[in-house]
C-alpha cells in the first residue's frame, strides 16, 4: 500500500481518576510507558495519533508530551463524561483545541452504536457531537466508534450526518484517504519494542486478506 497509514490510539495514562468499566484496564498504561511508546511512534512515517474516552490524562499527560515532540493528535471525547471526575471538562477540551489538536466525538455514553433505536442514535451521533462542538468552539466532523463496533446501517447514518472520517479498532494499516480508518489501540502489555515488531511490519498477503474480510463482514451486517 503506497500510502500506508498507521493509526495509533491511546486511552488512559497513569492512575485512573474514575471507576473503570469492565475490561477497560486493559487499555490504561503507565506514564513512562506512554512516553517511550510515543517516542517510538514519533520516528515512524505516516502515523496518525488519537486518544479515546476523554480522560483527564489526555490533558495532564497526553498534551504536554505531544507539544514537547511537536506532534498532533485527535482527541475523541465522550460528551456524557464532560466535567465528571477523572474526565475532561469543557475548558480542557477548549485547551486541547487552542493547542492545535483536533477534537472528535466518541458519543455520549460509551455504548456501542450498532443497533441503536432512532432516539438513541440522535443522542449518540447528533446531540453528543453538538455538545462537544460547543465545548471546543469548532464544528466536529470526525468520530471514533465506541468499542469498535459497526455495521452497514451505522456507517450509512454517519455518512448521512456529514462525518468526514470515522475511526474503528480493526488493528490494521489504513490508507490516508479512506473514510473508515482502522486503528491499533495501545494496550497495557505493549512496549516500544512490541509496537515496533507488531505494527510496523507489513503482514503477509494472507493475513492482510483475513483482516480485510473481517472488516467487510462488519460492513455487510
Amino acid at each position: 500500500m503506497a500510502d500506508r497509514l498507521l493509526n495509533i490510539c491511546f486511552h488512559g495514562i497513569g492512575e485512573p481518576g474514575r471507576e473503570l468499566e469492565p475490561g477497560e484496564d486493559r487499555y490504561w498504561i503507565g506514564v513512562d510507558q506512554f512516553h517511550r511508546i510515543l517516542d517510538e511512534i514519533a520516528t515512524w512515517r505516516n502515523v496518525r495519533i488519537s486518544f479515546d474516552d476523554g480522560n483527564r490524562s489526555d490533558l495532564e499527560y497526553g498534551l504536554p508530551a505531544l507539544v514537547e515532540r511537536d506532534l498532533h493528535a485527535t482527541f475523541f471525547v465522550l460528551a456524557g463524561r464532560l466535567g465528571q471526575p477523572g474526565s475532561l471538562a469543557e475548558d480542557d477540551v477548549r485547551a486541547l483545541d487552542r493547542a492545535g489538536m483536533t477534537i472528535g466525538t466518541h458519543g455520549m455514553n460509551h455504548r456501542p452504536w450498532r443497533g441503536m433505536a432512532s432516539q438513541e442514535r440522535e443522542i449518540e451521533l447528533v446531540e453528543a457531537r453538538e455538545r462537544i462542538a460547543d465545548a471546543s468552539g469548532r464544528p466536529v466532523d470526525q468520530a471514533a466508534l465506541p468499542l469498535g463496533r459497526y455495521d452497514r446501517q451505522l456507517l450509512s447514518s454517519l455518512r448521512g450526518l456529514g462525518y468526514t472520517r470515522v475511526f474503528s479498532s480493526d488493528r490494521r494499516a489504513s490508507s490516508a484517504g479512506s473514510w473508515l480508518q482502522p486503528r491499533f489501540s495501545v494496550r497495557v502489555d505493549d512496549s516500544a519494542s512490541s509496537m515496533r515488531s507488531t505494527v510496523l511490519p507489513v503482514p503477509a498477503f494472507s493475513s492482510q486478506l483475513k483482516v480485510q474480510l473481517k472488516g467487510v463482514a462488519k460492513r455487510l451486517r
